[in-house]
Parts: C-alpha cells; structure tokens; sequence
C-alpha cells in the first residue's frame, strides 16, 4: 500500500529496510542490495588509435582536442565506447566538487589510468548513471589511499549499490530525465537573465560616463569613435592628462625575506568584479618593495590590468603596489576616483585592441598614456554621475542576486530530488 509524505506532498513506499549503508539509507523492502562487483566488472583495456579522444568533466564523458595528445600518449588511452560507464578514480582529494562518474554516450579512448565499467546483469543504464552520480558524492570519493588518494576497482568493488526491480528502474530513470530537464531549463534561464541583467547595467555605466545625466544638454562630436557624442561642456583627455602613471614591478620569488610582508602587492588575479583592492593573495616586505624599483600608490588610485588580461579595473582601497601586470593611475584633485573607474570599466573592449605582442598580449604605457576619455570639467557632475551609476548599479545588484538565490535552491532541489529518487525516498510509480 502507497503512503503519502504530508510534509513533501509526495508518494512513499509501504514499507522500507535499513540497508545498511549509510549513503543509502533505508530503501524499500522489495529493492535489492548488491555489491558493485555482481552488477559491474572492469573492462579489459583495449586501445582504439581509430578512435578521437575523450575524458570526463562533470559526470559527462567528453571528446578531447586531439592535436593536444601526443600520438604515443593516445597509444596508450583505452577504449571507452557508448552504454559503458568511465570513472576517473585519479587524485580524489584534488577535485571534491565534480562528479567523476558518467555514461558515455560516444566511443572514446580514455586515460589507461581511468576505470572502464560494464554491466555484468541488465539494468537501467539511466537509473544507474544516476545512482552512481550519488554514490560519487557520497561515497567515493571517501576511498583511495596515498598523498594522490588515487583508487582502483578493488577498492570500489565491494560497495552496495541499491537495486530496485528493473521497470522501476526504468520509471525512475524516466522521472528524473523529465524532472532534472525542467530544472536545468528554469536554470538556464535565469542565468540567461543575469546575462541581461549585467548588460543593461553596462549600458547604463556607458551611457552616464560618455553622455551625462541630462538628456536635453546639447551635444558635440567627441572625435574618438568609441565614445562618440558628448555634452558639449564636456572635454576628452588623454590618460597621462588625468594624473601619473605608475608601472608595477616583481621582488625576485627565489629570495625569500622579498615575500610574506605586510605591502598589498596586487596582480590581475586579485581583480576579479571588485570596486576596491583592499588586500591580495600575496603580499611583499619592504625589501621586496625597494629591490623592485616600484612605487606605492595611494589610496583611491586606479588599478588597470594591463596584461592576462587587459582591461580589469579597480580602485586602490588602501596604499599598494602592483606586479608587472599591473598599472596604476594617481588621479589628480579636480578628478573623481569613481568616475574614472566607471569611465575605464566600460573601455576593457577598446583598450584590449589596444594590445600587442606575441606571447601574450600587452597595452603598453605609451598606449595608456594616450587612451582618451570623455571627463565632464566639474567634479561635482562626476560626483552625481558616481551617485546616480551607484544608486543603480545596487539595483541590479539585488536583482541578480535574487535570481543566483533561486539558481541554488533550483541545483539543491534537482540534488535533493536525484537522490530521494534513486534511493526510494519518493515513489515515482
């Protein structure tokens, strides 16, 4: 007889056994327990040069750019092929958030390192790369041993496994498909609308820091084609006209006494969509400060990434310096702080044409010195144009962050679902 769960408005079983298995839990009587090794064996390796080649990011077994792989590296991947299920049981302690076990759809060659599984009785291939997704989770990534916690089928083979009659399997499988589609598409979808939502906030930054607040004030041709039309009133300057420019610098990292002082020293990956640069990952004494030539920056100064990548800004929360891929702007006193950083945040795309190199790219300090803008002659109007881009930016602020709240409740739903289902939590037929 079917019981009702009040409280989640879904169908239980009528009677449920303890499993013994922690990850597991109770499932219901009739459901089987087995060991992994009576429904999966390993596959015996076999190599395929014919085939292209694969990994497994995310549950999901994927093509690898061929061209990366030397060709006696893919002499000695395996074959994984379409209905077999591969396992990357390699440094379990290096990544605990990404599933490592998939149902591959295509035909592959492999890492030899990887474990290849195939069904030894028949089942619901669906309902099992479900389960195995929780058992993942759960469980495996528990086992393995050594510094690498790398794993073999040994240590796997042994675990329970639930084991539901094979139509359940199938209606499981099928509910869950149906369920997690609608899930990842309400998702899709509100990450689409964060996309707009940034968008529209970028246009407006755009439109207050090239075009003013007042839409009537009468307009002139600013003569750089990216910005275009300006208030009349207003002037484009050229960087190295709004304050100094400061170029960053690097202690040498083989002298230790350089390293681990109490200087913010920022590099492009401490500017990451943040307003103001208060600390950073690392930090250098004041010996690394005079034995790299630098100079310190004050507060309120703009901080411009000028290499991997171009074009990330901040503002200095506090007095630092910068690496090599770092330039920093000291603005002068009829110059807002704010501004300027709105005014470069909107430019990211023109200064990385700005560019050159070959190993990588870099905006150099004669382009940055001659990067126009558009600068309203009062600071008092870059004050309110600041004001008015803040009061909106906290807008779309909590609107985004409404929707990335529902995204998480939307991921633990589609969770708590997968895992109430595959384990008889819910009835699902």
């Amino acid at each position: 007889m079917e019981l009702v769960d009040k409280k989640t408005a879904v169908s239980k079983y009528s009677s449920y056994t303890d499993s013994q298995v922690y990850w597991l839990g109770e499932i219901p009587s009739h459901w089987e327990r087995k060991k992994l090794k009576h429904v999966f064996h390993e596959k015996k390796k076999k190599s395929n040069s014919n085939l292209n080649c694969g990994s497994i990011s995310f549950g999901k077994v994927v093509y690898k750019d061929d061209d990366k792989v030397p060709e006696s590296t893919k002499a000695s991947y395996q074959e994984v092929l379409a209905g077999e299920y591969l396992v990357n049981p390699l440094n379990l302690n290096y990544d605990l958030i990404s599933l490592r076990i998939g149902l591959s759809d295509i035909d592959v060659v492999v890492s030899s390192g990887y474990i290849v599984l195939k069904n030894s009785i028949q089942i619901n291939k669906a309902y099992f790369n479900y389960l195995l997704h929780r058992y993942d989770v759960a469980y495996m990534k528990l086992l393995g041993s050594g510094v690498r916690q790398t794993i073999s089928f040994n240590h796997i083979a042994d675990s329970i496994l639930a084991l539901p009659p094979l139509q359940e399997q199938k209606a499981i499988a099928e509910f869950l498909d149906d369920k997690t589609s609608k899930i990842d598409r309400a998702i899709a979808q509100k990450e689409q609308m964060i996309l707009l939502l940034k968008e529209r906030k970028q246009i407006i930054i755009q439109n207050a820091v090239t075009k003013g607040l007042d839409p009537n004030v009468k307009m002139k041709d600013s003569g750089v084609d990216w910005i275009g039309e300006i208030p009349e009133h207003w002037e484009v300057k050229k960087t190295k006209n709004l304050g100094d420019i400061v170029n960053g610098a690097t202690p040498s990292s083989s002298i230790s006494k350089f390293w681990d002082g109490e200087i913010i020293w920022i590099t492009p990956t401490d500017i990451n969509e943040i307003v103001y640069a208060k600390s950073s990952d690392r930090k250098i004494t004041h010996f690394g400060y005079r034995s790299c030539g630098t100079t310190m920056v004050p507060k309120g100064s703009i901080v411009l990434t000028t290499r991997a990548p171009i074009g990330k800004v901040c503002i200095a929360g506090n007095e630092l310096c910068t690496n090599q891929g770092c330039k920093s702007i000291v603005p002068r006193r009829e110059m807002s702080s704010n501004f300027l950083y709105y005014s470069f945040s909107i430019s990211s795309a023109v200064l990385n044409s700005l560019g050159t190199g070959t190993t990588f790219m870099e905006l150099s300090s004669k382009a940055l010195k001659d990067f126009k803008i558009p600068i309203p002659i009062s600071i008092n109007e870059q004050k309110a144009i600041v004001n008015y881009i803040e009061k909106q930016s906290e807008k779309f602020k909590t609107s985004i962050q409404l929707e990335q709240t529902q995204i998480e409740k939307l991921k633990e739903y589609k969770t708590t679902l997968i895992d109430s289902a595959v384990t008889g939590k819910i009835r699902v037929c």
